[in-house]
């Protein structure tokens, strides 16, 4: 149940970013977002929030605002490449840019204030 309503919310956030103007790119299954506050809106905060504050009801999607797991910037790239527990991973559906662009946002936003950034090459590496 609980994958069912994740894969719900992807699919209510990708018609969301469709309606408001920007296209998933048909080759690669990319999103065409750029920056991570855009890709945040588009994506992400369809569970966890537009505060970040995370959610609780058909399923369980933490807080990432005021986060010390976001410390870690290495670990905050693999839950977004790989997915963990009931998140799944975005490394088809996002390019190296777009995940260093997210992760570098939530990392400096909602009450983060960790330093450090990630490289998309960075990304690229961690993809193997």
């Amino acid at each position: 149940m609980l994958r069912l309503s994740i894969t719900v919310g992807l699919l209510l956030a990708a018609s969301v970013v469709v309606a408001s103007g920007d296209t998933a790119d048909q080759r690669n299954g990319n999103f065409a977002l750029s920056g991570g506050e855009a890709i945040y809106q588009g994506i992400c905060q369809g569970c966890h929030m537009a505060d970040a504050k995370g959610a609780e009801g058909a399923g369980r999607y933490p807080a990432l605002a005021s986060n010390p797991h976001l410390a870690g910037a290495a670990y905050v790239m693999h839950v977004v490449l790989k997915g963990q527990k009931g998140m799944p991973g975005f490394a088809d559906n996002l390019s190296d840019q777009q995940i260093a662009d997210v992760v570098n946002y939530v990392r400096t936003h909602f009450g983060n204030h960790y330093g450090g950034t990630v490289a998309p090459a960075e990304v690229q590496a961690a993809r193997r």
